[in-house]
């Protein structure tokens, strides 16, 4: 297919779909695609498109026929979700994945973005993690199902691309957190969790938190309107067959990150840690070289992003996920 196109020409008058519009990605890009001019962006929740569904998935591109889509839909979940029900992380995400590419590709979507995790990469990757290290070793065992899910996703992005020459790509966020996350104490992850902590513990005056661990992990945190500005940044800029890391390029402690959470919401009380309880891999940080080459970086701080976070939790604590 011959197209006469450049990565920095997105019409911000055709139709751009965004696969999982309500999720915690899918919103901050619709967010993102209104805010920037996008006159006609288009969604479906989940009870309207099963797009496990692939009939339905394909009779939804016939009618919409969107000229971009961001695939942010995805079924996701904590460690303890992953690792107990590695089918419905495997199946459901591939089926997802297939469905809306084969949908895409059939009727003429010109630019795709293929939103992945950094759980592709394997467990033991040398840190910084550059976009090299795919399939070079082995998966984290407790979510290696939906890596292998991921991980299909770009290898379709690059078959597309080697196939039938349209200029499709995919992006590897790090941790991401903010407006919309989850703070479910079973399904969270750990900086939802450390806010949904220590905002229960100032109405409860409490005088003392635990917190698993030692706190001496390291992890990347970036705030999901960032990552929203970061894919039209690709989507207007790169177009290679390679995966392009997002994240910060930067990385605190666990311990270091509780603070500013407890700073956040006003907690004075004492921060103990249990040390019985694991710590997890020591570091996960990600190159972040290719995106900085293609002329992006991050520009909220984590002490912002995690205030404005909060805020977002506090005003919307009557009915966030459980």
């Amino acid at each position: 297919m011959d197209l006469d196109y450049t990565p920095d020409s997105l019409d911000r008058e055709s139709t751009f779909y965004v696969a999982g519009h309500r999720g915690l990605v899918g919103s901050a890009i619709w967010r993102k695609l209104k805010a920037e001019g996008f006159s006609n962006v288009v969604g479906r929740k989940s009870d309207e498109l099963d797009l496990k569904d692939r009939d339905a998935t394909f009779a939804f591109f016939a009618e919409t026929k969107p000229r971009y889509v961001a695939l942010a839909a995805a079924k996701v979940g904590g460690i303890l979700a992953n690792n107990s029900y590695p089918v419905d992380f495997l199946s459901d995400n591939l089926r997802i994945q297939v469905n809306v590419m084969d949908a895409a590709r059939e009727h003429g979507v010109e630019r795709l973005l293929f939103l992945g995790s950094s759980c592709i990469y394997p467990r033991l990757a040398e840190q910084p993690i550059g976009e090299d290290s795919l399939l070079t070793g082995h998966l984290e065992p407790t979510n290696d199902a939906y890596a292998i899910a991921k991980i299909a996703g770009i290898m379709q992005v690059q078959a597309v691309r080697r196939q039938y020459g349209l200029p499709w790509i995919s992006a590897m966020p790090t941790n991401l957190y903010g407006p919309g996350d989850n703070f479910s104490p079973a399904g969270s992850h750990v900086l939802p969790a450390l806010i949904r902590r220590y905002d229960e513990a100032v109405k409860n005056g409490a005088s003392s938190v635990t917190n698993w661990g030692t706190g001496d992990p390291r992890r990347e945190f970036l705030h999901v309107d960032d990552m929203a500005a970061a894919c039209l940044h690709l989507m207007e800029n790169y177009d290679g067959p390679e995966q392009v890391n997002v994240g910060t390029g930067t990385d605190v402690t666990i311990k270091e990150l509780a603070g500013i959470i407890a700073d956040a919401v006003g907690y004075r009380g004492e921060m103990e840690w249990d040390i019985s309880k694991p710590d997890g891999t020591p570091q996960k940080l990600l190159d972040v070289s290719k995106l900085s080459d293609a002329g992006w970086r991050s520009s909220i701080s984590l002490e912002e992003g995690i205030g404005n976070t909060v805020g977002w939790y506090r005003n919307n604590i009557s009915h966030i996920r459980e």
